[in-house]
């Protein structure tokens, strides 16, 4: 029997987005069949956004050397885990996209508006991609946002989730993506 619950985990982890005002959409899970690691993919956005177009996916990925050297410590030191807590880690990743743009913003702006409303709690990655449809076509650009949030193992093993705070600010994200949307597509998109 594994000491961490990780579909137990993933499960309480959507309720606690649900807390925090979003709509989860759909669930995925991967298991890579060389390595045995695993990721877990849930979509969601704000209630208030399910028409679109803000794509937002939670993304937990479990490394299984982390995973089964967290549980041999666990047999070992008898289920105590208080100072375990920074030694084993469970990254879970925040992956905001929208549709190809047709007047994107300035990355560099957007980078530092979107760092004030991270905070530090929340640290934030900007990035574009332009791509073309043929030669002779414009660029359209799509915009991804990324934020990444360490999770202690030693935490998932006695029932915890990802911060409060961080959920917030992850609404919070959404929210001024949704606000700001509309400048940059065209009505028609």
């Amino acid at each position: 029997m594994p000491a961490v619950d990780i579909a137990g985990f993933v499960t309480d982890l959507k309720a606690h987005a649900v807390e925090h005002g979003f709509h989860i959409h759909g669930e995925r899970h991967f298991v890579e069949t060389y390595s045995l690691g695993q990721t877990w993919e849930v979509e969601l956005h704000p209630e208030e956004a399910c028409g679109g177009p803000l794509d937002l996916h939670l993304t937990l990925e479990i490394d299984p050397r982390v995973l089964l050297s967290f549980e041999d410590e666990i047999v070992e030191r008898d289920g105590e885990v208080a100072d375990l807590t920074e030694a084993y880690l469970l990254p879970i990743y925040f992956n905001w996209a929208l549709p190809p743009l047709s007047h994107p913003p300035d990355l560099l702006i957007l980078a530092t508006e979107l760092a004030g409303v991270g905070g530090a709690d929340l640290p934030l990655e900007v990035s574009a991609i332009d791509s073309f449809a043929s030669v002779t076509d414009a660029p359209r650009r799509s915009l991804t946002i990324v934020a990444g949030v360490q999770v202690p193992l030693a935490e998932a093993f006695m029932g915890g989730q990802v911060p409060c705070e961080v959920m917030d600010r992850c609404h919070q994200v959404s929210e001024f993506i949704l606000e700001k949307a509309p400048d940059w597509l065209d009505a028609s998109d």
